[in-house]
């Protein structure tokens, strides 16, 4: 059973930006083996197959405008699939997600570029898919490319920068959208240090112009930084919705060296 705590600070409103209820998710562990689309309309669907397991299941919570959200749990325990379809990426098998505001998502290190594209290209394409007109990334086009340090590299194909430098630019294009909702998985730990504490000042910026954000890591001193509740994931199961410090007591208790 879910565990879930008031979250105090006065963050919230009464209408959620995010409402995930009763969420789930399988995947076939023989990645060969495929459904016919008649499977998928078949009442039995959802029914579990020896091959099939769910990363994701039961999973229900709300998230106010304006909350800082830290996502915590060990690897492969559902963090990054949560976060993939609450930016709707992935659609669940079971239950719902509905977001009532847009998504600027960093998931992956590729940040939705596209290798054979150029730097200076893949800029326009992905912040036009996220709703920008093209005036308005002229407009801000040198303050991505100086916020990301790779004005060298313009005309460079984005298979062949390294991955740090897809890092940065994919940051940099990403936090300049004006969607409400900033997520955040663990690629800012490919950067280095230098850049990843810009990166973590550009966050607080974000969350102290009221965004909301949902963040992703295993570093406990970066999850106090910006997170106020933490949800705590286990086995695909939400087991802890409660204040950042708690769910990171809670999961270190259960997982304590002994």
């Amino acid at each position: 059973m879910t565990e879930t705590a008031s979250v105090s600070g006065g963050a919230m409103t009464t209408d959620p930006v995010i409402h995930v209820d009763n969420l789930g998710i399988s995947f076939n562990r023989n990645r060969r083996q495929r459904r016919s689309f008649k499977d998928l309309l078949s009442s039995g669907a959802r029914r579990k197959r020896p091959d099939q397991f769910w990363a994701l299941r039961d999973v229900s919570f709300d998230v106010g405008r304006g909350e800082a959200i830290g996502v915590v749990g060990r690897n492969g325990q559902g963090k990054s699939t949560l976060l993939k379809l609450v930016a709707q990426v992935m659609l669940p098998d079971e239950g719902s997600v509905t977001v009532s505001a847009g998504v600027a998502p960093l998931i992956e290190i590729t940040g939705g570029f596209v290798d054979d594209l150029t730097v200076r290209d893949n800029v326009y394409l992905t912040a036009g898919l996220h709703g920008m007109k093209r005036a308005e990334i002229d407009a801000r086009f040198d303050e991505i490319i100086d916020f990301a340090e790779i004005g060298d590299f313009l005309d460079t194909p984005y298979k062949h920068l390294s991955s740090g430098m897809r890092v940065r630019i994919a940051f940099s294009v990403i936090s300049r959208l004006e969607e409400p909702i900033l997520i955040v998985d663990e690629v800012l730990a490919v950067g280095d240090r230098g850049f990843r504490e810009k990166c973590y000042r550009r966050i607080e910026e974000l969350l102290a112009g009221g965004r909301t954000l949902f963040f992703v890591s295993h570093s406990e001193k970066d999850l106090r930084r910006f997170c106020t509740r933490g949800l705590y994931l286990d086995k695909g199961r939400l087991v802890l919705d409660a204040p950042i410090e708690e769910v990171i007591d809670r999961y270190n208790s259960d997982y304590a060296v002994e």
